[in-house]
């Protein structure tokens, strides 16, 4: 039986029509095999990659506020204001008011002293500031026995470096024996002590007597004032 090649085309044509509806199986392609250090490069990439997102994703931390110190305002030094002093009932005075002590012009340091007997303390002092000394000024008791003396009161004023002796009558006490110390200091009107503090100290001891050797015991005596060359 003879065909003829008009009857062959027609089946082939079908043929190829079927295979390509069947599609066929696709021919995978080759799976690129990686070396080690590509590996390593992409790890390394991915990694960065995930802490640059983490951080985009993080909320922004506000830096919590810094506080800024108050302003100091400059001090103004005070003028003429001196520290406290070390006396009783010492208070900041100005510094132009000042004494120096000069000497005891009588009864020495450990004058010897029946108990009760009185006498006259005399001390040489200076203003030794650049201030007079106002009429009303105080020479007051500020610690130890005040032998019964009393605050003498400056009658008059006193000028700066002018000398003066001031004089306070006391008694010897007759309650206790040995050394005996009261200490003085002088004051403003206001009762701000400024300059050195002096002292009397007697030694205390047998009964009393009257002490011949001192000046007539006088709280408010009038001290005079010797101006310095």
């Amino acid at each position: 039986m003879k065909f003829s090649k008009t009857f062959f085309v027609p089946i082939l044509i079908i043929f190829g029509l079927l295979l390509s509806a069947c599609g066929g199986e696709a021919t995978p392609e080759p799976t690129p095999t990686l070396s080690l250090e590509a590996m390593q490069t992409l790890a390394v990439a991915t990694f960065s990659a995930q802490l640059t997102q983490t951080a985009l994703a993080a909320p922004t931390s506000t830096p919590a506020p810094t506080n800024t110190p108050a302003a100091t305002l400059p001090v103004s030094t005070l003028a003429n204001v001196t520290p406290f002093g070390t006396g009783v009932g010492a208070v900041p005075t100005a510094s132009c008011y000042r004494l120096s002590y000069v000497a005891d012009v009588n009864i020495p340091d450990d004058t010897s002293m029946t108990a009760g007997q009185t006498f006259t303390k005399t001390w040489k002092v200076r203003n030794s500031g650049t201030c007079a000394w106002d009429a009303g000024f105080k020479f007051a008791f500020t610690g130890g026995d005040a032998m019964g003396g009393s605050t003498y009161t400056l009658p008059q004023s006193v000028a700066a470096n002018a000398e003066i002796d001031i004089s306070v009558s006391m008694t010897a006490p007759t309650n206790k024996t040995g050394a005996v110390r009261g200490n003085w200091r002088i004051s403003t009107a206001a009762g701000q002590f400024f300059g050195d503090e002096v002292y009397v100290q007697i030694q205390v001891g047998g009964a009393a007597a009257t002490n011949t050797g001192a000046a007539p015991a006088t709280a408010t005596s009038t001290p005079t004032a010797t101006a310095t060359p």
